[in-house]
């Protein structure tokens, strides 16, 4: 069995990060979000795996190499535009065969994984199997209708569902699918469906199998999906500290504290993670916030956050929440003082606070 995953999005709901950043390599929980599926994937068995990408290309390799510290083996197939799932799957026959495979998008959360799903598609052999959730805007998806337990009709986003089954973004397909991607025209965004090669498999009499997530699973695609992914992850983490504190810090409950990282006179109150060689000075570090690698915080407070590399928050007066924080980025505090903040911010961007 081999796996395909889907990496070639431009992610233009959480812009301005995804400008200088591919939207499936923002971390959560210091780690991106793309390793998740990746890591997924080799629990499962499989060792084959082709990730599809698109003008990130350069970046996503670079991250993820050959795939060697998963144990598997990585191909790259690049999509010149993004077409559609089905269209990723079609330009990836050649690496799939004849295989069975499971189609994993980049930008996806599981929090069970997907062993115990692959093993199920494994045993009964259908043409397709399709993970669902429950969802209370069923608008924004794949919708999924059900007859006496089996799938009947799929809808991509549509205007009145009739279901709140949603699809998640992790698919099992037979070679019976390459068929149905070629039968296919391209919808009203001019992209090839998976939604409507699904709804090929039912209609030629194909056995598409349900399967109700039990777990949560999050689609990483904006702001808040993503914070809300971090404090789910963050609360999974056995506590480490492997980092310097200080006898005027204190550690507070699940906190990781990597190698090189300083805290100097600072409260971190988990869950929370601080990457190697962060420096957190006369600072608080609340729940649910994850500070990457060289961070510089000082006289700040901040949680329910992620801040990405190399940025420098310093002496705010208002503690810093919800907010997701680009590389590189400087948030210092000037003569004027707003009552709160709240902040998504591109790579490399300064921002100037007034006192």
């Amino acid at each position: 069995m081999k796996g395909l995953v889907l990496s070639g999005g431009k992610g233009s709901r959480l812009r301005p990060l995804t400008y200088t950043r591919a939207k499936q390599l923002v971390p959560v929980a210091n780690k991106p979000v793309l390793f998740y599926g990746i890591e997924a994937l080799a629990a499962a068995g499989i060792r084959d795996i082709a990730i599809v990408v698109g003008d990130t290309h350069e970046e996503i390799r670079a991250a993820v190499g050959t795939g060697e510290r998963w144990n598997v083996q990585i191909t790259y197939i690049e999509q010149d535009a993004p077409r559609g799932l089905a269209h990723a799957v079609l330009i990836s026959e050649e690496f799939l065969g004849r295989e069975p495979f499971v189609m994993y998008l980049g930008d996806n959360l599981l929090n069970k994984g997907i062993t115990h799903f692959v093993e199920e598609f494994v045993h009964t052999s259908p043409a397709a199997q399709i993970l669902l959730t429950r969802v209370p805007d069923p608008q924004m998806f794949g919708v999924a209708e059900l007859d006496a337990g089996q799938v009947v009709r799929l809808v991509e986003k549509p205007k009145e569902p009739q279901s709140d089954l949603a699809l998640v973004g992790v698919y099992m397909f037979g070679p019976e699918v390459f068929e149905s991607v070629k039968r296919i025209t391209p919808s009203f965004r001019n992209e090839l469906e998976i939604t409507d090669a699904i709804q090929d498999l039912i209609d030629r009499g194909c056995v598409v199998r349900p399967h109700l997530v039990d777990g949560w699973w999050k689609d990483t695609g904006k702001l808040d999906d993503i914070l809300e992914a971090n404090r789910l992850i963050l609360d999974t983490l056995d506590r480490r500290v492997d980092g310097t504190v200080d006898a005027d810090s204190r550690v507070e409950g699940k906190v990781v504290i990597e190698e090189g990282a300083q805290l100097i006179d600072s409260v971190v109150r988990g869950p929370a993670i601080i990457g190697s060689n962060a420096k957190i000075e006369h600072a608080y570090i609340g729940p649910f916030t994850s500070i990457m690698n060289d961070v510089e915080i000082r006289d700040s407070e901040i949680e329910h956050s992620i801040v990405l590399e190399g940025c420098i928050l310093s002496d705010l007066a208002n503690r810093v929440i919800d907010s997701l924080i680009g590389r590189n980025v400087k948030i210092i505090r000037l003569p004027v003082k707003p009552s709160a903040f709240r902040f998504m911010l591109g790579d490399n961007s300064e921002v100037g606070i007034r006192w």
